[in-house]
């Protein structure tokens, strides 16, 4: 009888600690929590509102333009604060998950012009690379462009 019970206690508490366990977020559910993010960025171009993206970037982001030099967080919304766009679009964008590790490819046409007033006209390929903090938060860590010849 004894045994019974603490069998039925332990049975109970090991229960219970499964269903209190936080919900872990599906593979599916994380690729659409970025692909949102990603979205944001484009959202923040088209409508030339930089600031709609200040909090995506972690503090260490850094990316690698097409012409190979480095730039980082501040650098980045701060090209982005100078531009202004008349067109961006994104293309063929896939997003794969790797435990807390996302990394996102796609392509991306935008037109517009620089704050010295020249007109850009690019087409890119792009890898990003996000990193998911304790709570679910997603942040991106690192970006690669490189142009797409015409």
């Amino acid at each position: 009888m004894k045994n019974r019970w603490l069998w039925g206690i332990s049975g109970l508490l090991a229960l219970g600690l499964v269903t209190s366990a936080p919900a872990q977020q599906s593979s599916s559910d994380s690729e659409q929590a970025v692909l949102n993010l990603e979205n944001v960025w484009l959202q923040s171009e088209k409508v030339n509102n930089p600031d709609l993206i200040t909090a995506i970037f972690s503090d260490k982001y850094i990316a690698t333009g097409p012409d190979g030099k480095l730039e980082d967080k501040t650098q980045t919304l701060a090209d982005a604060k100078g531009r202004k766009w008349s067109s961006a679009e994104y293309e063929d964008v896939k997003v794969r998950v790797f435990g807390d590790t996302a990394i996102v490819t796609g392509g991306y046409k935008g037109k517009g012009t620089e704050p010295s007033g020249k007109p850009f006209d690019e087409h890119l390929r792009w890898t990003d690379t996000w990193v998911k903090l304790p709570g679910s938060k997603w942040l991106l860590v690192a970006s690669h462009y490189s142009a797409v010849k015409p």
